[in-house]
């Protein structure tokens, strides 16, 4: 599909990480919505700890994936340096996606799901950036 496109290899290969990463980084990202509204609502765990959970059903589901679909193909090695540089980047996203926990919840004092819009859009857009330059380079 994208051989017929008019377009360098190299603007090929980043479409093509840019879908999978679409696909695999929606599914996670929902994985980890769906455990913190979980947590959140049905479990009444606090806003931030409910990020905690959040982040470590997706960052355990999001390195295999990432590695094995949405990277695919790259340079980059699959050893413990490779999975060191994706903790970092999963630390970033715990801690932009913490951020607005905190802004939204606590300084703004809006509901609880308000930081869902900044979870799905902002965070992994600068993570998408991150594995393509340093993770899985």
């Amino acid at each position: 599909m994208l051989d017929r496109l008019p377009l360098s290899n190299d603007q090929r290969a980043l479409l093509g990480q840019l879908l999978r990463y679409g696909i695999t980084g929606g599914i996670v990202t929902v994985l980890g919505v769906t455990a913190y509204l979980v947590a959140v609502g049905w479990g009444q765990v606090p806003p931030l700890g409910s990020n905690v959970i959040a982040y470590l059903v997706s960052m355990a589901f999001g390195y295999f994936m990432h590695a094995r679909f949405s990277f695919r193909g790259t340079s980059g090695d699959a050893s413990a340096k490779q999975g060191g540089k994706f903790f970092i980047t999963s630390g970033v996203s715990f801690a932009l996606n913490s951020f607005f926990v905190w802004l939204f919840t606590d300084v703004m004092g809006w509901d609880e799901r308000s930081p869902v819009i900044a979870m799905i859009f902002i965070t992994p857009a600068i993570c998408f950036v991150i594995y393509r330059k340093w993770v899985f380079a």
